[in-house]
């Protein structure tokens, strides 16, 4: 039976039922809620924005786009973004999905810490983004109304969210800061991992072997 939150219908699928299995077991209580959230959210952003989209592409974007911060599936030498990228695209590629499909959703789940380049690309890459940026930044809210907001929120609740997620975000990457070069990741590691430092783009270039 589908389930319906905030007028939004989670679809009752074998492929929906398999990412949910998936990211439940590999992720923390605060993952799980979260990246349901952004589902939702990002469904009804889309509404707002009348985009329409594969439900299902979707939602194994949302699911998946923070299991590279997971010990699971997290690796050590590349962005949390694309392991939980990889995962989703051959996760959709295994249960019949074109590979055009397959690369809406890596798009959306490599992009979704890079503001202001998903909203021009398909809606199944640009409302994981939208949704993530809703859950966390809390940015557009005013495109969502304060029922349905309260209703996501009953569902799926966030306490402490903002330390909580920020610890994930913490403990997903300190083992490759280098990975957060050109990302606003390693505005996390700078705050809470001592003795970070920074890569300053300005210093690699003049740094680089090029003469002038």
């Amino acid at each position: 039976m589908n389930e319906t939150i905030a007028d939004v219908t989670i679809p009752d699928t074998a492929l929906v039922r398999a990412a949910t299995d998936m990211v439940r077991e590999a992720s923390s209580a605060l993952l799980f809620d979260h990246s349901r959230r952004v589902y939702l959210f990002g469904s009804l952003k889309g509404r707002h924005r009348k985009l329409e989209v594969d439900p299902e592409l979707l939602y194994v974007g949302a699911m998946f786009h923070d299991l590279g911060l997971t010990e699971r599936y997290r690796s050590t030498d590349q962005r949390f973004e694309v392991d939980g990228a990889d995962l989703a695209r051959d996760f959709l590629l295994d249960h019949g999905h074109s590979p055009a499909d397959a690369r809406a959703v890596w798009l959306g789940i490599a992009l979704h810490t890079t503001p202001g380049v998903p909203n021009h690309l398909e809606p199944e890459t640009s409302l994981v983004s939208a949704g993530v940026e809703t859950d966390v930044l809390g940015w557009d809210l005013d495109e969502i109304s304060p029922e349905n907001i309260a209703e996501v929120v009953k569902a799926h609740p966030r306490p402490n969210f903002k330390r909580e997620i920020l610890r994930a975000f913490t403990d997903g990457m300190k083992d490759r800061p280098a990975s957060t070069f050109g990302t606003m990741n390693d505005d996390v590691l700078a705050h809470f991992v001592p003795g970070f430092v920074r890569e300053d783009f300005v210093d690699i270039i003049m740094g680089s072997d090029w003469p002038e």
